[in-house]
């Protein structure tokens, strides 16, 4: 679910197109509606919180902007940030170890590392305290 929506969030930053319609290019391979109905929240967060995402994000890194990222870097810590804030149910560590998982598949050999470090940081500055005890 994770990879579809990182691969709908990277076509909207590449392309423009709305995110929520290039999730239904992935679905035609799931029957699994939970999983589709999880997507589209995530997707639909990100995009209505872009601008603080960014922020965010932005707020974390040393000697970089954000649109100096690559965009598979970028749009990782994008869906991390979301799910670290948004989404009470998934520990801190399984968020960090599910975008390392996607920086190293789709970045740089140097993206996992780089995502771990932004998200980490992020995660002790801005996750809410009653998702720290999970």
């Amino acid at each position: 679910m994770r990879e579809a929506v990182f691969k709908a969030i990277f076509q909207m930053d590449f392309s423009g197109n709305d995110p929520e319609k290039e999730l239904d290019n992935f679905f035609e391979k799931w029957f699994d509606e939970k999983l589709k109905e999880d997507a589209r929240r995530y997707v639909r967060g990100i995009k209505e919180n872009l601008k603080g995402i960014d922020r965010i994000i932005s707020s974390k890194l040393e000697k970089w902007t954000i649109n100096r990222l690559s965009a598979v870097d970028r749009n990782v810590l994008r869906l991390g940030t979301y799910e670290l804030l948004n989404e009470m149910d998934i520990p801190i560590e399984v968020t960090l170890d599910e975008m390392i998982e996607l920086a190293k598949k789709y970045g740089t050999e140097n993206s996992g590392k780089f995502v771990n470090g932004v998200l980490d940081k992020i995660a002790k500055e801005y996750t809410p305290e009653e998702k720290r005890d999970l």
